[in-house]
């Protein structure tokens, strides 16, 4: 009883220093000698906290304090460091500054004159100076359909193609709740997520233009370009087919949001440095609680609220949305203009777009090819086929298509109307009775119509709703 006494004695005062040493502040104090535990030569601690700097910072830390020795025990000390440039490691303990963010280790080794070593490790996290701290309202946004219910019109039998709630691909075992959404938010817009702390979800995915990039092809880390456009996120909930990515590699939204994050072309940090990075950042403790019930930050909880997030942003309030406000049939008469009405008119009828943009949310229905090539360079998931995404907020969107070809909705409209290219696996919804791609032969007035039309789908609420905003934006 005596032995465990002095050894609980021993560990408290060795944390005690680090702590103090690791920080930097205060006096230094003379701490009373305590009597060791002789019944061994060397103790290690059974857990060791991680050192936490900035770059640029001065860091001068004793990690040997995780070691009891016993008195008159003559020992050698060596450190041996990996993963932030900067810091140096010898018998005094670590010093220097860190020169770029980065998640590191230190192996810290004494070994006594008569004896084997005894090792220890010592996680260390460098982040970017200046990083931010989200702020976010005393009462959680209502992000859950309890607290904020779908627009009853997603909710009912639905237009073209269907229900919208029929599409929904929100997994049983991961529910939207306000929490798993706020901590979602504020993994979506931290640079942490990054291995140089620049880069967040949402740098690629900005909310102005329906979580889609304003670039043809986004930047990662080391100035690289992506190989895709990337697709804009609204009503992304609305899939059936439950698959993501243009070419649906990822099987559902939680494998497809930590693909990013590691992706050595995008934001480039190995998922196991992430999880060190959360765990180093006091404020993600208490948001994960509140969403899981427990500080514990693990993967599958990082993408879990992250998929809660995207699924929060449903885009239902468009002009388009004012028809069905009364209590009957959607009144398409009284919310559009009769070019607008032409246009939806043109939409779900002789344009044929409902047959791929179904339901009220004009979401995908599947993959497939749309006659932009010929001869294919990209097959996506197979003979050029690709995911559409949701066309809300199209409008407000630069580039369009999966390499981001066509800069108007003009253009686009102009493809459908003529410019479909036959190649084996053209879509059978684009092709002629024998076989050839489909030629609309739109006139002026009837192309300009669904360009009007496809506007009304633009939510102006959604792209300026606080929900969905930087939280870190000061």
């Amino acid at each position: 009883m005596l032995t465990q006494l002095r050894s609980a004695r021993l560990r408290s005062l060795a944390a005690t220093a680090l702590l103090a040493s690791a920080c930097g502040g205060g006096d230094e104090a003379v701490a009373p000698t305590p009597t060791p535990d002789v019944t061994e030569a060397v103790v290690r601690r059974a857990q060791n906290p991680t050192l936490v700097t900035t770059v640029g910072a001065a860091v001068a830390v004793d990690p040997f304090a995780v070691f009891d020795l016993a008195a008159g025990v003559s020992v050698t000390r060596s450190i041996e460091l990996t993963g932030i440039p900067g810091l140096a490691g010898s018998a005094a303990g670590i010093t220097g500054s860190a020169s770029a963010p980065g998640v590191g280790l230190a192996i810290v080794r004494v070994t006594p004159a008569s004896g084997a070593a005894v090792a220890d490790t010592f996680p260390m996290v460098a982040f970017a100076a200046g990083l931010a701290s989200p702020t976010l309202p005393l009462t959680s946004f209502a992000y859950s359909d309890a607290a904020r219910p779908l627009p009853a019109h997603f909710r009912g039998p639905g237009g073209p193609g269907g229900s919208v709630i029929g599409t929904d691909n929100t997994p049983a075992d991961n529910l939207t709740t306000d929490a798993g959404a706020t901590l979602g938010r504020v993994l979506f817009y931290d640079t942490r997520l990054s291995r140089n702390d620049r880069i967040a979800c949402a740098s690629c995915h900005l909310q102005a233009t329906g979580f889609a990039d304003t670039a043809r092809f986004s930047l990662g880390i080391d100035g690289q370009r992506t190989p895709r456009h990337s697709m804009g996120l609204a009503n992304a909930r609305f899939y059936q087919r439950g698959r993501f990515f243009w070419d649906e590699r990822a099987a559902t939204l939680e494998a497809q949001v930590l693909q990013p994050i590691s992706d050595p072309g995008e934001m480039a940090l190995p998922l196991s440095e992430a999880l060190e990075k959360l765990r180093a950042t006091a404020f993600y403790g208490p948001l994960f609680t509140a969403a899981f019930g427990s500080s514990e930050i693990s993967e599958t909880r990082v993408a879990r609220a992250l998929a809660q997030f995207v699924r929060a942003m449903v885009s239902g309030t468009a002009r388009f949305d004012a028809a069905f406000a009364g209590a009957g049939p959607p009144n398409f008469a009284a919310a559009l203009t009769p070019q607008e009405l032409q246009g939806h008119q043109l939409f779900v009828g002789p344009a044929g777009c409902a047959r791929c943009h179904v339901t009220d949310a004009q979401v995908g229905s599947n993959v497939m090819n749309n006659g932009l090539d010929a001869v294919i360079t990209d097959a996506g998931a197979g003979n050029g086929r690709f995911k559409s995404p949701s066309l809300r907020n199209v409008g407000v969107r630069r580039f369009f298509m999966h390499d981001g070809r066509f800069s108007t909705l003009e253009q686009v409209v102009a493809h459908y109307d003529s410019g479909i290219m036959l190649s084996p696996g053209l879509d059978p919804g684009l092709r002629t009775p024998g076989g050839q791609p489909q030629r609309l032969n739109l006139t002026e007035a009837q192309r300009a119509a669904l360009v009007a039309f496809l506007h009304t789908l633009t939510d102006s609420s959604f792209l300026s709703d606080p929900r969905f905003s930087d939280p870190f934006r000061r």
